[in-house]
């Protein structure tokens, strides 16, 4: 075996050329489809990013009609218990309460129906790094009487920092709610939609707009590992009775769930599409390579060489280019997405507004998620592995005559 090894491997390089060209369709094949996986899985991750770390969490609890009524009568009262009952559990990092509902913003003439949050300051910035988003003056602190708007929302009202911005609204049970606050900062939200429509209020001001006094829409809940979120999940629903109710964020957005999962299943057959071209081209290399040396393979059988010892030669050959190629496409591929992960490709034009209309942000990202690689230089060493079989059919069924004539 060791010798049938040694004299692969010295065929190889007998016409360096050859190698190469069957190499690099290798090697371009399996840096296309893990771009084009990075470029797909990136896509999902920021999505995600988008619903779990600028708002969802990783988990919510509601009251039990809250998802359905949305309204700020289905709240429940905010309970020290209820936070230890749910940090208790190893796989919680943190909890974070919120107050929210709707409300009529207005500016001297202008009007803009807006979402209203009351957030702990501290805790809301653990999760969704709200501080550094601020784009014009500053963060809201414990007790601070002042807003936090979208940039979109403050241009449409034409606000700056300091300006009064109006808001009336229907609080808890009914009781009017309306209120003048000043401007403390503008913020650039990760999501283009909640951008032109959200205002952020301290917690116990934002109950006091309401009359909500001491009650809480949601508490948000992360998870230090993601991979851990449907035991934690299933878990924390032991844990908590009536009138709790407990909603991971894929149930909370069932829609984006559904747009990844379909938009997965499409990349699905265009990759299978570009593994089809990928083992066409490694096929027709290597079929070229054995129709190049007919007559040496001829001579070698002539002399005395069994068929199944040059077929086990030329499986080795094919094994050997698969792996150059896959674990060069592998050497080549992780520094250049890691850069455009680092570095994602901003899109311009009617792209760009097309990605801010479904409320994404206008930059094609890119996954360093392990599978992305490891995936793809497998699939195409098993289509290689696969089309070694036609050297091993070739020398077998080969002419004796025909090949020393060729």
């Amino acid at each position: 075996m060791r010798t049938n090894l040694k004299i692969a491997w010295r065929n190889l390089w007998r016409n360096k050329r050859r190698t190469l060209i069957t190499v690099a369709s290798i090697f371009f094949g399996v840096l296309l489809s893990a771009y084009m996986t990075s470029m797909q899985e990136g896509s999902y991750e920021k999505m995600v990013d988008m619903v779990v770390k600028y708002y969802s969490g990783s988990m919510q609890v509601h009251h039990e009609d809250y998802w359905e009524s949305k309204s700020i009568n289905d709240t429940f009262e905010e309970s020290q218990e209820l936070r230890e009952s749910i940090l208790a559990h190893e796989e919680v990092d943190f909890v974070i309460p919120r107050l929210e509902s709707f409300a009529l913003a207005s500016s001297e003439e202008l009007t803009k129906g807006v979402m209203v949050v009351g957030i702990d300051p501290d805790p809301e910035n653990r999760l969704t790094n709200l501080k550094n988003s601020v784009r014009q003056g500053g963060y809201l602190s414990e007790g601070d009487k002042g807003l936090l708007i979208g940039e979109g929302l403050a241009n449409y009202l034409r606000l700056e920092i300091n300006d009064t911005l109006v808001m009336i609204s229907q609080g808890y049970h009914g009781i009017s709610a309306a209120g003048k606050y000043p401007i403390r900062g503008i913020i650039r939200h990760a999501s283009p939609e909640l951008n032109k429509m959200i205002v952020y209020m301290e917690l116990e001001n934002c109950q006091e707009f309401f009359s909500a006094y001491n009650r809480l829409t949601s508490l948000v809940v992360n998870i230090r590992d993601n991979e851990l979120l449907a035991r934690s999940l299933k878990a924390i629903r032991a844990g908590l009775d009536s009138p709790y109710s407990v909603m991971s964020w894929q149930e909370m957005s069932p829609e984006m769930v559904q747009q990844i999962e379909s938009d997965r299943a499409g990349g699905v057959i265009m990759k299978a599409v570009l593994y089809i071209v990928i083992g066409f081209g490694i096929l027709g290399t290597i079929m070229m390579m054995i129709a190049e040396r007919r007559r040496e393979f001829g001579v070698m059988i002539a002399i005395g060489m069994q068929r199944y010892k040059l077929a086990t030669i030329l499986f080795y050959e094919t094994v050997f280019i698969g792996m150059i190629g896959a674990l060069s496409g592998l050497v080549v591929s992780i520094p250049l997405l890691s850069f455009q992960s680092q570095n994602p490709i901003p899109l311009t034009g009617q792209a760009a507004l097309v990605m801010e209309d479904y409320g994404f942000e206008p930059y094609m990202f890119f996954s360093m998620e392990p599978s992305v690689f490891w995936h793809q230089a497998l699939t195409v060493f098993l289509i290689t592995l696969v089309i070694a079989l036609y050297p091993i059919y070739s020398a077998n069924r080969m002419k004796l005559i025909d090949a020393l004539h060729a």
